[in-house]
């Protein structure tokens, strides 16, 4: 597709085919092994314009499995493998024996393609997509093809966490560290990465003459790297320069190379210096097979050159492409995915054109990133979409009819690409990484119909904003009604995270006034959306930490998003891990939420649950989808939030948290400290209680308080280290700005919160591995004191514990609760004082409370097992799994005679309570009608 100039071009398919079919002549009679092979593979690479020796070597020395010496006959590392016999010789043979010589390879060393041959027949086997082609020297004519990967133009299927991408990644890091150390930074170092990249992905992929860029390095340039920055910079201007401009009397290497465009190469930057070893790893890239990476793995290299403090500072996590499809499959592929099959089986007169609407539909889809990174999400929705545009074809164009005019059939194109990123390094490499797919494309459009087909010089580009998309005009940017779907991975920071400037974005963004709220940053890019789309018809997808579907961020998100945003849910993933093809990959859940424009509502809500969070989802379908993620079918209300309150909305005894004492860890000790303590204190043994907190209730141990309420000033007259801890407390609360610490500092005996029960108590940890089944409640007694990391229920009667230690209560705490990171945080507000008790009658509070006292003494069966130990899913004990079982039911039925068969059934129902007990709390009360005037007149 270049015009004028003297630079070297790829040979057409047509070309080749024409030099195949002379070749195929000039070998009908080839017979013999030994004596013909080096000919005929020679003129065989020559049938497509490469040189033998530039790529593969005959009579490859290979060590097989028993030990002996092998030889390949002619091998392409990484590439090739071929197993030459004589005429009439058995082939499968020969492809066990080529399988064999693979298992003497390293990895590095493995080949993508098999070919066995006896000169008149070709067996050719592609390995990593697993096809097989088999044909007689008289067709090679039509199956070149088959070989594009000789010119860098190949099928690939990407997969997640294929080491190829971690490699690249890897190496593109070390070229990076390497030019930084030797002071070449900033801007002119990232702008130069991307362009390395761009140029070793095109010399392996057929944009560049094939190795051209290597050969350049190797052979123009001194072993010593001092010429080579100088070397390459005039190498950017002839990538920029079109061919009919540049000088006449250009160095022929340099020619070779085609004009590029893009303004990718149009920045002068500064020249960086490279040194021996510098210019050792470049060729090493150069090497690197680059026709197998995804250049989605893009940005996976660019949080591979982020240290960790930035990664959490900017909210980088990277997705892995299945996980990309988690979100654009539900959005938009499943649907047009299912139109597609529609019109394909249609048989009708109007198919054709049918489809060719379809298409024309396709090129006018516009799609929006407005946290693009390295434009992860555009690359693959650009792939998928494009993928499915080349399966329309092959429907109006049959199999096996050539097409001229290649670039004529596809109508997609990167320009319906939009994305916003806030650092300039991604964001160049999002608009390169398109262009690089864009390419991926077209060979596999070449491919189908046999017509090279190389999009450039770059006239179509991404639109890929540098700015911070919250600061960001989206409608200036991209009109509203242009846009078709909006979706991406915005940064998940948390409250306690955010910079003030994040924070003033984000209560800006929110308005919910008084405090601001405590969102997360990425409730910020789905309110600004729900503003954005009010103007046209996109609907929206983002991925998410999962805190924003659970605890107190609902009641402050989602009435937004419902109320003034006017959105529904269209689908969820409930909570699953996250995957990362980074280094140093974050672990995070999250969710995937898919909005949709009330009047745009669908019919089915879909619902991806997750029984293990690592493994595949199961997808359910639903009239309507709560903001917690789960069905709202008999739910009267779907918007409906849960608010945190004060006190029991059943009127149920109070739970309070333990106690606080904001201490600087004066009055707190280990076993071992409490030990040495006493020994050099002897009398302060009569005031050191055991003091328990989450980790020591349910992992066991013990932790010490010094509890000095009932010292008298005679008793801490006499223990001066005593008295030197509460000089320092006093000291450390009277430095605080806080005015609740600073009320207590001049009373260092006191705690900030004092729970020191006289009688045992109910105690509810406050955090517990998401793991368990069921959070383990259990029963403390004086003169333990509860630290603020439990909840405790002072009086409580055992079917209190029965009702809290149910999969009812279970359920309601796992749907509502807040999280730490995955594992189930307790909350009084949230959790507790919200949860629907059941009317019970004093008969059903005896059933169970001997159903409760039985799982307690499943419990003590097992006196030395922590509750740990006893409530690991793996290791719990089947009497206290049936003990927990007969009282599940048994609570069940107080809520529905028969029942509940699954958790979604429990917290439906429990929502449903929940909706009728809080419904009298938020009705407004009507005014009174004055009463009318009698007017006379």
């Amino acid at each position: 597709m270049e015009s004028g100039g003297s630079a070297r071009m790829r040979l057409s398919w047509n070309e080749i085919r024409a030099r195949a079919a002379a070749f195929s002549d000039e070998w009908a009679d080839a017979h013999y092994e030994k004596g013909e092979t080096h000919s005929f593979y020679n003129a065989f690479f020559d049938v497509f314009g490469i040189p033998r020796r530039k790529v593969a070597t005959f009579e490859e020395p290979v060590k097989k499995l028993n030990n002996k010496q092998g030889f390949i006959d002619l091998f392409w590392r990484g590439t090739l493998l071929v197993e030459q016999k004589s005429a009439g010789r058995d082939l499968e043979a020969a492809r066990k024996q080529a399988l064999e010589y693979c298992e003497g390879l390293k990895d590095h060393e493995l080949p993508r393609y098999l070919m066995v041959s006896d000169f008149q027949i070709f067996h050719l086997y592609d390995l990593d997509e697993g096809e097989e082609k088999q044909f007689p020297l008289s067709k090679l004519s039509e199956h070149v093809e088959d070989f594009g990967f000789i010119l860098g133009v190949q099928k690939k299927t990407f997969k997640d966490q294929d080491p190829a991408n971690i490699d690249a990644a890897e190496l593109m890091g070390r070229i990076h560290d390497g030019l930084k150390e030797n002071g070449y930074d900033g801007h002119d170092l990232e702008a130069y990465l991307v362009r390395l990249l761009f140029c070793l992905f095109a010399d392996d992929t057929g944009i560049f003459e094939r190795d051209v860029l290597l050969d350049f390095i190797q052979d123009r340039t001194q072993v010593d790297g001092s010429d080579l920055g100088s070397r390459l910079s005039h190498l950017f201007q002839v990538l920029d320069t079109p061919l009919d401009k540049r000088q006449k009397n250009l160095d022929e290497d340099l020619d070779r190379f085609p004009y590029v465009n893009g303004d990718l190469f149009s920045e002068n930057l500064r020249i960086p210096q490279f040194d021996l070893a510098l210019r050792a790893l470049l060729i090493d890239a150069c090497e690197f097979k680059w026709e197998a990476i995804s250049p989605a793995i893009f940005g996976a290299l660019f949080q591979s050159v982020m240290d960790k403090k930035e990664r959490r500072a900017k909210g980088a996590h990277y997705t892995t492409e299945k996980n990309i499809l988690k979100v654009i499959q539900p959005l938009f592929l499943d649907e047009l995915r299912a139109e597609f099959e529609r019109l394909k089986a249609r048989r009708d007169t109007g198919r054709r054109v049918a489809l060719e609407r379809f298409q024309q539909r396709l090129s006018e889809m516009v799609f929006f990133d407005p946290a693009c990174g390295c434009g992860n999400f555009l690359i693959i929705a650009y792939r998928e979409l494009r993928q499915l545009e080349l399966e329309l074809l092959r429907e109006l164009n049959p199999k096996g009819q050539r097409v001229m005019d290649v670039a004529a059939l596809s109508r997609l194109n990167v320009d319906q690409f939009y994305g916003i990123e806030i650092d300039e390094f991604p964001s160049r490499i999002a608009e390169v990484a398109m262009w690089m797919m864009d390419h991926i494309m077209n060979n596999r459009l070449s491919l189908e119909f046999g017509e090279h087909y190389a999009r450039i010089p770059l006239v179509s580009s991404p639109h890929i904003l540098n700015a911070d998309a919250l600061e960001t005009n989206w409608e200036a940017f991209l009109p509203a009604e242009r846009c078709s779907y909006v979706f991406g991975n915005p940064p998940f920071i948390g409250a306690k995270y955010q910079t003030a400037d994040q924070r003033l974005q984000v209560r800006n963004i929110a308005q919910l006034g008084g405090s601001g709220g405590t969102l997360d940053y990425v409730c910020a890019w789905f309110l600004k959306a729900g503003e954005y789309v009010q103007a046209g018809q996109a609907d929206v997808a983002f991925v998410s930490t999962n805190s924003i579907t659970q605890g107190e961020q609902v009641a402050q998100l989602w009435p937004l998003l419902f109320g003034r945003c006017k959105f529904e849910i269209a689908f969820a993933h409930r909570t699953f891990e996250w995957g990362s093809n980074a280094r140093g990959k974050a672990h995070v859940h999250v969710v995937v939420i898919g909005l949709t424009r009330r009047e745009r509502e669908r019919d089915i809500k879909r619902l991806f649950s997750y029984p293990n969070i690592k493994g595949e989802p199961d997808e359910t379908q639903h009239k309507a989808l709560t903001a917690y993620l789960f069905a709202a079918d008999s739910v009267g209300n779907p918007h409906q939030v849960v608010q945190e309150v004060s006190r029991s909305i059943a009127g149920m005894p109070k739970v309070v948290s333990g106690t606080q004492p904001i201490d600087d860890r004066n009055y707190i000790f280990s076993s071992a400290e409490k030990d040495a303590f006493v020994l050099a204190e002897p009398a302060a043994e009569e005031f050191l209680r055991p003091y328990i907190g989450s980790q020591e209730f349910i992992n066991g141990g013990l932790r010490w308080i010094l509890a000095l309420q009932t010292a008298s000033p005679s008793a801490l007259r006499n223990m001066p280290l005593v008295r030197d801890r509460m000089t320092s407390v006093r000291q450390f609360r009277g430095a605080s700005k806080r005015k609740s610490t600073l009320a207590i500092a001049d009373y260092p005996a006191k705690y900030n919160v004092e729970v020191i029960p006289d009688q045992p108590f109910l105690v509810l940890p406050e955090v517990s591995s998401e793991r368990r089944e069921y959070v383990p409640l259990g029963y403390l007694e004086p003169p333990v004191v509860p630290s603020n990391l439990v909840r405790v229920m002072l009086g409580a009667e055992p079917w209190h514990f029965g009702i809290l230690t149910s999969a009812m209560h279970m359920s309601w705490l796992r749907h509502i609760g807040g999280r730490l990171e995955s594992r189930y945080r307790y909350s009084i507000g949230l959790v507790y004082n919200t949860f629907p008790w059941p009317d019970i009658s004093k008969a059903q509070k005896q059933k169970i409370e001997t159903l409760a006292q039985a799982v307690l003494d499943a419990r003590a069966l097992y006196p030395n097992a922590s509750l740990a130990d006893l409530y690991d899913p793996d290791l719990m004990k089947p009497e206290l799994r049936k003990a927990h079982r007969a009282l599940d039911a048994a609570v069940d039925r107080l809520y529905k005679r028969g029942g509940f068969s699954s958790d979604q059934e429990r917290v439906e129902h429990l929502f449903g309570l929940y909706e009728k007990l809080v419904a009298p709390l938020d009705a407004k009360p009507k005014k009174k009608r004055k009463p009318r005037k009698n007017v006379t007149s």
